[in-house]
């Protein structure tokens, strides 16, 4: 990874002589996208209750965690993102071909459940945000639902990339709110330093659910399609990459701004919650109401991103799984299946949440774990796939990109397993 990061700053500095720079500046703007796009929507609903959690209940504790994450994301969204533009197909399309459609057939099952989970806590965020400025969700999730469905459905891919990349940028009030909150930098600091670690079932399940929607399995799929969607070839693989650097980057900074102020308020003045929204609310008097709201607009945004993703995400994987038509640029009856299954997570899960009595928490919070435990199971897939000559050629993982991707294999199931352990215990 270090090899990579210098290679992109020596072709940076090179860059700069005359008009190879624009060119490079240019065409890294014009490919661009799904690095930026697949990393942020991370930052849904759940995660940012998972994120409020972390700092309500562990104060600084878990920030440190973040560093090996962000490495982590990079390394793996590099790979898909090296496999789509060198294979031009999605990463269920190279299951199936690879491993056949038995177990092909299976992963996809559990995907479609854990996505369906996600999906509904997308919805739940939105319910949540809005009903902070009085606004009911039996008016609030038809209408989003109404709005993810009409902008997919009738836009393109460049179109709907457009969209997905402008609200992007409404992630910076997570930074500014996290300011707002006036941290302590040197405990801050402290905190990287010297990391806290304790082996009890809450705060390894924390630490799960932290991984687990930082760097989820449904995140694989997305970014590996869009890239083949967007129709980006091996020849642009220097952007790709540097789009998904940036955007690793740029999804743990919001996150530990997250983590940050719900420590530095919440956790220091004993105030327990169970949602973001709940954390948006406490803010109020301990950082400011404008603090508050710029937290619950986050949650706004974050959530209707995510509610459209996630469904595209899901649709791309089983349709490439199954050989049909999956495409941004198709329209409905040129793949019926593609928008049909886009169309029943949409209406799905924000039917599910106009339900009464649904534990909307657990939903939010244990599809984040779930996101962890099966995520060395899609790791696997992709390593022997990376690794496999007759697909990736001469772009197959150098020695130390393997090392460094099977320890993270390594480290994600021990600590699934541990989780698992203490909460038969």
């Amino acid at each position: 990874m270090l090899d990579t990061l210098s290679g992109i700053v020596r072709r940076v500095r090179q860059g700069f002589a005359g008009k190879k720079y624009w060119r490079s500046f240019g065409l890294f703007f014009a490919l661009i996208g799904p690095g930026i796009i697949t990393s942020n929507v991370d930052n849904d609903a759940g995660g940012i209750t998972t994120y409020s959690l972390a700092g309500a209940e562990y104060g600084l504790g878990l920030l440190w965690t973040l560093i090996p994450i962000t490495a982590a994301l990079i390394i793996i969204q590099e790979m898909c993102a090296r496999m789509g533009v060198v294979s031009g197909k999605g990463l269920s399309d190279l299951i199936r071909e690879r491993f056949g459609a038995r177990i092909t057939f299976y992963l996809m099952i559990v995907l479609f459940l854990t996505n369906l989970g996600n999906t509904i806590s997308e919805f739940a965020g939105v319910a949540a945000s809005l009903e902070i400025f009085g606004i009911s969700r039996t008016l609030s999730v038809p209408f989003s639902a109404a709005f993810v469905w009409w902008l997919v459905v009738k836009g393109n891919y460049k179109s709907v990339e457009k969209v997905f990349l402008f609200a992007c940028v409404f992630y910076l009030s997570y930074i500014v709110s996290g300011f707002m909150g006036k941290p302590d930098w040197n405990a801050v600091g402290s905190s990287f330093l010297k990391p806290a670690i304790q082996l009890d079932k809450g705060f390894l399940t924390m630490a799960v659910g932290v991984i687990g929607t930082t760097i989820a399995p449904w995140m694989q799929f997305y970014l590996q399609s869009s890239v083949v969607d967007k129709g980006l070839k091996a020849e642009d693989y220097q952007y790709t990459r540097m789009d998904v650097i940036f955007g690793s980057i740029m999804v743990n900074v919001v996150a530990f701004f997250i983590i940050l102020l719900c420590a530095i308020t919440l956790f220091q003045n004993g105030v327990k919650i169970e949602s973001a929204r709940d954390a948006a609310q406490a803010l109020a008097p301990l950082a400011g109401e404008y603090c508050s709201w710029l937290f619950a607009f986050g949650l706004l945004n974050a959530s209707l991103f995510a509610a459209s993703i996630l469904p595209i995400s899901t649709s791309y994987t089983i349709c490439e799984a199954f050989g049909w038509e999956s495409s941004l640029n198709c329209k409905f009856l040129e793949a019926p299946q593609f928008y049909g299954l886009y169309s029943l997570m949409v209406f799905l899960g924000a039917g599910i949440i106009l339900l009464p009595d649904m534990p909307l928490i657990g939903i939010m919070f244990y599809s984040q774990v779930i996101n962890g435990a099966i995520l060395p199971v899609i790791l696997v897939f992709m390593l022997l796939l990376v690794n496999d000559r007759r697909i990736m050629g001469k772009y197959v993982n150098g020695l130390a990109m393997n090392i460094l991707s099977w320890l993270t294999v390594a480290v994600l199931t021990i600590l699934t397993l541990a989780m698992i352990i203490f909460m038969l215990i």
